[in-house]
């Protein structure tokens, strides 16, 4: 697939970047062998290989889920300016 030097500078004027006059052949150049590749990609037979979600076949390790903090919930609730029920009362904001 190529692409078209007009269609570069439509794309960078959607998306604001200033290309001048001299860098747009290298840029069409450059997209047009990175559309290249992607085809030569699309091209390659994928049918009998299964999705992975991650290439490497890593897992994530993960720590220990352990409680580090006291329960310092009264403390909170007794210096708190509104409670009631033992729930923070803060001012309405939509009527």
């Amino acid at each position: 697939m190529t692409i078209a030097q007009d269609d570069i500078e439509k794309i960078a004027e959607l998306a604001r970047i200033r290309i001048s006059g001299e860098e747009i052949g290298e840029v069409t150049q450059r997209i047009t062998e990175i559309l290249q590749m992607v085809d030569t990609l699309q091209a390659a037979d994928t049918s009998n290989v299964e999705p992975m979600a991650n290439p490497l076949d890593a897992t994530q390790q993960l720590r220990a889920d352990e409680v580090t903090e006291l329960n310092r919930r009264d403390d909170f609730l007794a210096i708190a300016p509104a409670v009631e029920d033992g729930l923070f009362l803060v001012p309405r904001v939509i009527e």
